[in-house]
């Protein structure tokens, strides 16, 4: 058997050069567009956490707002682990409970009201989550499951229809466009620009939601694997507790980890895959240095296909009747 060249090393990075250019494309960024500083959603995950650092590093605490923006499903910690953060850097943090806007806007209802097409007796006290099944165990359909927990701790799995998916994930949908609408309105009140917090996976590979997370006048991360960004966490100061927290979506009521919902693999995995997919590195050497077979990592490589096709939409610019020159003076 043949020595892989492949190993988890290609994605090794100076962390000091890397996170001082992105420092220097903020500055300029900002300066570019003509405004004063940047506001960032903090959720408390890796993601955002860096990207604050990297602003608060780049303009000064000063020139950084930073938002908290919990609803009823979000997790109790995303906001202590925010505003450990907040504390450490000095920086201006402000709470918007988005939870009244969702209700109004009928968010939840009509949550409730896809989940009762499979399970009617969904209701106060009840928890939720959607999965897909792994890709490791074999060819699968990428048809997602709902799965609900009682108020006594009953757990039931089905498949949703298309219909009740589509509107479950419509419902949900509003949790990221009144986030973002509500940065908007700060960045608007400061003259600040908005910084998106998409690492390069979920840029790819379409994990976020149009006109919602993945609106931004700036991206600082979306060139950086997953795996990067945990590395330039701690060389940037983030907190230990956030460090070690898993990626989760924090967006249904039941934990969820980003695996199960949208990815095939642990991001550790998947950033290698990800990387072997572009850079044209056959399956097997893939498979031979992240502990999975030829076949297995063939699958994640069409995934990774079908996911760039399904979700191309999310990046497209509006579509024009005819070209129209843009003239700046």
């Amino acid at each position: 058997m043949s020595q892989t060249t492949f190993t988890p090393d290609v994605l090794r990075i100076d962390l000091a050069q890397t996170a001082s250019t992105i420092e220097q494309a903020i500055r300029q960024q900002v300066q570019s567009v003509h405004r004063r500083g940047v506001v960032v959603g903090l959720s408390g995950g890796i993601d955002s956490s860096v990207v604050t650092c990297l602003c608060v590093r780049a303009l000064g605490a000063e020139r950084v707002q930073v938002l908290f923006m919990p609803e009823r499903d979000s997790s109790s910690e995303s906001l202590t682990l925010g505003r450990m953060l907040t504390t450490k850097l000095g920086v201006p943090a402000q709470l918007e409970e988005i939870a009244p806007i969702l209700a109004a806007a009928g968010c939840y209802d009509k949550q409730i009201e896809a989940i009762r097409t499979v399970f009617p007796e969904y209701g106060p006290g009840f928890k939720c989550k959607i999965t897909l099944p792994s890709i490791l165990d074999g060819e699968r359909l990428n048809v997602s499951e709902l799965t609900i927990e009682s108020p006594t701790g009953e757990r039931h799995t089905s498949r949703l229809s298309a219909a009740a998916y589509q509107q479950m994930i419509a419902a949900t949908n509003y949790k990221q466009r009144v986030r973002k609408m509500t940065e908007y309105y700060h960045a608007d009140r400061l003259n600040y620009v908005v910084a998106g917090t998409p690492n390069r996976l979920e840029y790819d590979q379409g994990f976020f939601v149009k006109l919602g997370d993945g609106a931004a006048d700036i991206k600082p991360i979306a060139h950086l694997y997953k795996t990067q960004v945990y590395a330039l966490a701690e060389h940037v100061g983030v907190p230990e507790d956030i460090r070690r927290r898993p990626p989760t979506t924090d967006t249904f009521s039941m934990p969820q980890s980003q695996e199960e919902y949208y990815f095939a693999l642990p991001y550790q995995k998947m950033d290698l895959c990800l990387y072997g997919r572009n850079h044209g590195v056959p399956a097997g050497e893939v498979g031979a240095a992240i502990g999975l077979t030829a076949e297995q990592v063939t699958r994640v490589y069409r995934d990774i296909d079908q996911k760039r096709r399904t979700t191309k939409y999310l990046h497209m610019r509006p579509l024009l009747v005819e070209p129209i020159a843009e003239v700046h003076g």
